[in-house]
């Protein structure tokens, strides 16, 4: 007999490289199986288009019936607007990013577990870095602080092309800000500020010589080291200091029993 269609939706976008998509499957599999086990009705797919998601008729509402994100129906069925994906009513798991939850995000999410950076350069359990990225033929390779802080080689970055993936990015920009911060400095220190779309973007602005820096999350970058070809043209300059790496979340419409669940088969589980 056909299973019926799960209520609830999943996504793991954030390092969801398509060379990565067998394993990221095999991941949520695990850990879906799990949450059936303890009664939970986790979706068998994982959400990779804004087509997968439900429909919300008349938009996504916060409680006091404004909307806030559209339904996903009148959006482009082939991309994924991550907006409208952290705020769906049916959201039982998704990663994202410290800075749209400090920017307005946790109104509606939970947090329920965070990613693990262990034996990634520069992350440390649930602690990661952003890799200063530039070009190889400008500066050697510079490994990550043992200690955490950061490591910033400020003569490389002034006045340089700056490019991150999104302005809402702890990893892209929003660390970066905040360490220049400590040293009393701001991004100012660019001569020019590129907005990309993705990590993968700005490492590609730079080898393609659009943008001369990016800073990019340090699991990222091991990714794009192993499957980005034209990766091989760059090099480290410098690092963020460490800070809590990116969340997993369920929406808070989801019920606190069922969150609970998810919460400890998502620690329980190989999905990290």
């Amino acid at each position: 007999m056909a299973r019926e269609m799960s209520n609830f939706i999943a996504a793991l976008p954030m390092y969801d490289w398509p060379e990565c998509r067998a394993d990221v499957d095999k991941q949520w599999a695990n850990l879906r199986d799990r949450l059936r086990a303890a009664g939970v009705d986790a979706p068998d797919r994982l959400v990779r288009r804004n087509a997968d998601m439900p429909c919300v008729p008349g938009g996504i509402r916060d409680p006091d019936g404004i909307v806030v994100a559209p339904d996903p129906a009148t959006l482009p069925p082939d991309e994924l607007d991550l907006h409208t994906l952290w705020r769906h009513p049916a959201l039982l798991l998704s990663q994202t990013c410290w800075g749209p939850i400090e920017l307005g995000l946790v109104s509606h999410v939970k947090v329920v577990g965070q990613h693990d950076y262990s034996g990634v350069e520069g992350g440390e359990g649930e602690l990661y870095s952003s890799a200063i990225v530039v070009l190889r033929s400008t500066i050697d390779y510079i490994p990550a602080p043992l200690d955490g802080n950061s490591n910033l080689p400020l003569e490389h970055l002034r006045g340089k092309r700056f490019v991150y993936n999104s302005p809402d990015s702890m990893s892209g920009i929003l660390g970066l800000e905040r360490d220049l911060a400590s040293l009393n400095k701001d991004l100012g220190l660019f001569s020019q500020r590129l907005e990309s779309g993705g990590h993968r973007n700005s490492i590609m602005a730079v080898t393609e010589g659009k943008a001369d820096v990016a800073a990019v999350d340090c699991l990222t970058w091991e990714l794009a080291k192993r499957f980005e070809s034209t990766a091989c043209a760059l090099t480290v300059a410098g690092w963020t200091a460490r800070r809590t790496g990116l969340p997993f979340v369920a929406s808070r419409h989801i019920p606190l029993q069922i969150v609970e669940v998810v919460a400890l088969e998502l620690k329980n589980s190989a999905l990290r």
